[in-house]
């Protein structure tokens, strides 16, 4: 301990903290953020968090490179082609951007997986920050101070329900101000944690992606240019963008069309190379295919719905409606269809980018959304192991959580929904994955604000609806039939995690009960 306490006397002059500010009832979702509040050294208790309670693993400066793990003296700055990134390296703040499309390219720096600087890791400081020292900090709870025998009696009793086990129950509570165990059973018991899965690839992708990335699709030449006629074929090329629309197809047809193109003699071609063709993730059933989650592409238009009907066939699908929308911008293409693999040596003709990680992060948790998970975890894989697949993108986040000293004991990531029943997380991992996110100051803006919003948004807007919960707390929700949870940030005064498993789960008795013991704590942080 001797050294992890010379650590957290490096300290940084002033760390900023982000605190949820209650949400008036009525206010529009979009109103609530942040407010963000200077606090000095002085102000911050000694130690953040105590370091036993969640028990985070102390390791040395490391950074992934490829596959391989390599130990550093000192922290490193990011070399391409070479070190992806240093784990022990913040990012740079990033703040959340609605949905924007840029309206044009000429500044926008492209390189094998997506424009540079937009899309690729982000080059970060080398001091350690002050997520290290919440988190180097944060599990030492068990030695800590127990809870007041009333309210760990009021916590057990609301938790307690009909048709729900304790012995297929997780929880903990912390107190953010100074590391205090509030609460806590089974705290280390794996359970299946539906989508609070999300909140390993939200810490992963804003580690590693960076929160401004943005992910392109691009519009390649094969061929050659002869006035306004293309003597060749278009490549439509996709690198994982969820958000992806038929208005964006839209738009990138008219780029073509203003960049001179009137003709096309050959074929329109979907690249989704960027990708393995696994459809579906391990561990999913086999209802779990279209209907929670629609096939996994790198190039998916529309969440690869066309009338209605998702398809098995999305890039062709994307090549088919890309065609129809240069037709409708006034580029003729002489031939139809097709689905193959772009060149290096094709030309950029146009692209268009996806929502920053923020913005996709937010969207990933406020809905609770399946697909962007899954593909988002694709595209850490694919980004930093060269891997566009599940289970490259599953080595990503594990090396993001070891890294960061998230316990790992019983955690088990197959996929990034939570919809497969491989998926393991204890009680103890989800409050150190929420404590780092909290404590980074690199990404605890979109971190903290893209959980729902207690009686306001997303998957609380119908939960928690009364005082003092009402939009004070931030959760992530989760729900399967053999696994119901929410886990997050009650003001900022405590982090918690439930996890409750069942065959199959009674969900609406086991949601009342999570909501009970968020009431009663937050009565306690007002």
């Amino acid at each position: 301990m001797d050294s992890l306490a010379q650590k957290l006397e490096q300290r940084p002059e002033a760390d900023e903290l982000l605190l949820p500010l209650r949400a008036p009832v009525g206010e529009a979702p979009e109103l609530l953020e942040l407010d963000r509040v200077l606090i000095s050294p002085s102000e911050l208790p000694d130690p953040l968090l105590d370091s036993g309670a969640l028990r985070f693993e102390q390791q040395r400066p490391c950074a992934a490179v490829r596959e391989r793990i390599l130990h550093l003296r000192k922290p490193c700055l990011v070399v391409r082609g070479g070190v992806e990134e240093c784990a022990d390296l913040i990012e740079q703040k990033g703040e959340i951007v609605r949905h924007r499309r840029l309206s044009s390219i000429e500044e926008q720096p492209w390189g094998d997986h997506g424009p540079v600087g937009l899309s690729s890791p982000v080059r970060r400081p080398t001091r350690r920050a002050a997520w290290i020292v919440a988190l180097a900090s944060a599990l030492a709870l068990a030695t800590a101070g127990a809870a007041t025998a009333a309210l760990s009696g009021e916590l057990t009793r609301a938790l307690t329900v009909r048709g729900v086990s304790w012995q297929a129950t997780g929880a903990l509570v912390l107190d953010l101000r100074n590391g205090g165990l509030v609460y806590g059973k089974h705290p280390d018991r794996p359970l299946r944690p539906a989508s609070n899965e999300k909140l390993i690839v939200a810490l992963a992708a804003l580690d590693r992606l960076g929160p401004s990335a943005r992910i392109p699709t691009r519009v390649l030449g094969r061929g050659s240019s002869s006035k306004s006629v293309w003597q060749g074929a278009l490549i439509l090329k996709g690198y994982g963008d969820p958000t992806l629309t038929g208005s964006d197809l839209a738009v990138l047809a008219k780029r073509v069309r203003l960049s001179g193109i009137t003709t096309v003699t050959g074929k329109v071609f979907a690249d989704e190379t960027y990708f393995d063709t696994r459809r579906v993730a391990p561990g999913w059933k086999p209802s779990f295919y279209k209907e929670e989650c629609p096939p996994l592409s790198a190039l998916v238009v529309d969440e690869a719905k066309v009338r209605g009907r998702t398809v098995e066939t999305p890039a062709l699908a994307a090549a088919r409606a890309f065609r129809r929308a240069l037709m409708l911008a006034g580029v003729r293409v002489l031939r139809g269809a097709g689905v193959g693999a772009a060149d290096e040596g094709d030309t950029l003709v146009s692209q268009i980018l996806s929502p920053s990680t923020a913005g996709l992060v937010r969207q990933m948790n406020r809905q609770s959304d399946n697909f962007v998970a899954e593909m988002l975890l694709k595209r850490l894989g694919a980004r930093v192991l060269d891997r566009g697949a599940t289970a490259a993108g599953v080595s990503v986040a594990r090396e993001v959580l070891r890294a960061r000293g998230v316990p790992l004991a019983g955690v088990r990531i197959a996929d990034g929904s939570g919809l497969s029943s491989y998926d393991r997380l204890t009680a103890r991992a989800v409050a150190a994955i929420l404590v780092t996110g909290w404590s980074d100051p690199g990404f605890q803006r979109p971190f903290v604000s893209s959980l729902p919003l207690a009686g306001v948004n997303g998957t609380l807007k119908d939960r928690l609806r009364s005082p003092p919960a009402r939009g004070f707390v931030r959760a992530k929700t989760g729900t399967t039939d053999s696994a119901s949870s929410l886990s997050g940030f009650v003001g900022a005064r405590y982090v918690f995690s439930v996890l409750q498993n069942g065959a199959p789960i009674p969900w609406l008795s086991a949601r009342q009960g999570q909501d009970r013991f968020v009431q009663i704590l937050s009565g306690r942080a007002r």
